[in-house]
C-alpha cells in the first residue's frame, strides 16, 4: 500500500499545483478583470492591483508548471506580505482576521519551491521527465 501511494506522489503533487495555481489565478482575475464578478474594485497601480498582477502571472505559471519554483517563490512571498500587511493587523487569530487562506497559500507555494512542479508539468516535459 505504501509503495503504491509513493508511486502516485508525483501525480498528486501535480494535482495540488494545478488546483492551487488555478485558484490563485482566479484571485488575480477578480482583482484586475472583475471576473468572477465582485463588488470590489481595484485601482490601477495600487497595492491590490500589483498583487492581482502577481496572482495572474504566478498563478498561470504554477498551474501549467512552467518555472514553477521561481513563480512559487514569488507567490509565497506575496502571500506572506499580504498576511502581515492586510490580515494580521485585524486580529492575532488567522480565522478571525481572514488570513487563513493567505497562510495556507504561503506554505503550499513554499513547498513547491522545494518540490518543483511534479511529473505533469511543463518543467518536467522540458527536462524530459514527463510520464509516458
Amino acid at each position: 500500500m505504501i509503495n503504491r501511494l509513493n508511486a502516485l506522489a508525483p501525480l498528486v503533487l501535480s494535482l495540488l499545483r494545478i488546483v492551487s495555481g488555478l485558484i490563485f489565478l482566479a484571485h488575480g482575475t477578480q482583482k484586475l478583470l472583475g471576473f468572477p464578478v465582485t463588488d470590489r474594485t481595484t485601482d490601477a497601480f495600487s497595492l491590490g492591483w500589483f498583487s492581482g498582477l502577481i496572482e495572474i502571472v504566478a498563478g498561470t505559471l504554477i498551474a501549467i508548471g512552467f518555472q514553477t519554483r521561481a513563480a512559487a517563490f514569488l507567490a509565497s512571498g506575496t502571500m506572506a506580505f499580504a498576511y502581515w500587511l492586510a490580515h494580521a493587523p485585524r486580529s492575532p487569530y488567522p480565522v478571525n482576521n481572514g488570513g487563513d487562506a493567505a497562510i495556507l497559500y504561503c506554505f503550499v507555494f513554499l513547498y513547491f519551491v522545494f518540490a518543483g512542479g511534479g511529473s505533469l508539468s511543463l518543467d518536467a516535459i522540458i527536462r524530459g521527465k514527463a510520464r509516458a
